[in-house]
């Protein structure tokens, strides 16, 4: 075979193995997209890592690693996460009691239930009916006035810095921050605040291994969409790959493109920026 002929083979050995990796991960993200329809579908009951196998065709070992490669995250978590963000918008859009809700989302314990939707949310399911109440576009202007002041303050001493690219525009300000794991849930190590794409810093922080995760939120207007996002309309990105935090600094750039959210992307848990203007002082 001559060295024109080799080099054809090899091209299309290149190829075909490229398409079977699009085929497969695209086969594999349709297995996660049915499970994660599934257990929306019936989130009072109990799912299993094995019940989800079932619903995705494949062996419950290797589901799990399919779908924390594809969502980033393992089943379980994914699945809680979803649990508390129906919970809520049954709080937000319902006047059913607490403990009712509790029960509709799958879980079998109040005080369980309260304590999660607390740590992941920032407030307790009660507060977070009652902030529902009282805010106002104008005091959510005011807060989004003073969370980019104190972004500018911390950006003085930068610990991470990257750039956002919205693809989509008119949208509100666009939160950028840190979370210990690949979901924007509990208080970030640090965030940022932009009125619109651009350059971004934050810190400083402690050192430490992060994920960097961000949102353009609703406009100013949409009070509520601050505390329950609609994620046909939320663009949503990370950054490209874990951020590390050595002697206060972070060794890369990172850029994050914002893109429309997916069935696939975890939700966003925590309610911004209301309850983060403190992660900066």
């Amino acid at each position: 075979m001559g060295e024109v002929e080799v080099l054809k083979h090899d091209a299309v050995d290149d190829c075909t193995t490229s398409v079977c990796r699009e085929d497969t991960l695209a086969s594999h993200r349709r297995a996660v997209e049915r499970v994660i329809t599934r257990a929306r579908e019936r989130l009072c009951e109990p799912i299993s890592l094995h019940d989800m196998s079932r619903v995705a065709y494949v062996s419950p070992f290797h589901f799990n690693r399919v779908f924390h490669q594809i969502t980033g995250l393992p089943p379980n978590k994914f699945i809680s996460a979803m649990r508390l963000d129906e919970a809520k918008r049954l709080l937000l859009n319902t006047h059913l009691s607490i403990t009712d809700i509790c029960f509709d989302v799958g879980y079998n314990s109040l005080s369980t239930f309260t304590r999660r939707f607390t740590q992941r949310v920032g407030l307790g399911p009660r507060e977070f009916r009652y902030l529902a109440e009282r805010i106002t576009p104008a005091s959510v202007e005011s807060q989004c006035t003073h969370y980019s002041e104190l972004t500018q303050r911390a950006a003085l001493r930068p610990s991470v810095e990257g750039f956002v690219d919205l693809l989509k525009p008119g949208a509100g300000p666009i939160f950028v921050g840190l979370f210990p794991a690949h979901i924007p849930q509990s208080r970030p190590a640090g965030g940022a605040l932009l009125t619109s794409p651009g350059a971004f810093s934050i810190g400083p922080v402690p050192d430490g291994t992060y994920h960097l995760l961000a949102a353009a939120l609703p406009p100013l207007s949409d009070t509520l969409g601050y505390l329950l996002p609609d994620s046909a309309s939320l663009s949503v990105g990370a950054g490209n790959g874990p951020v590390i935090v050595r002697q206060g600094k972070a060794s890369a750039h990172f850029n994050i493109s914002l893109r429309p959210m997916v069935l696939t992307d975890p939700p966003l848990l925590v309610s911004l920026p209301f309850l983060l203007a403190d992660t900066l002082k």
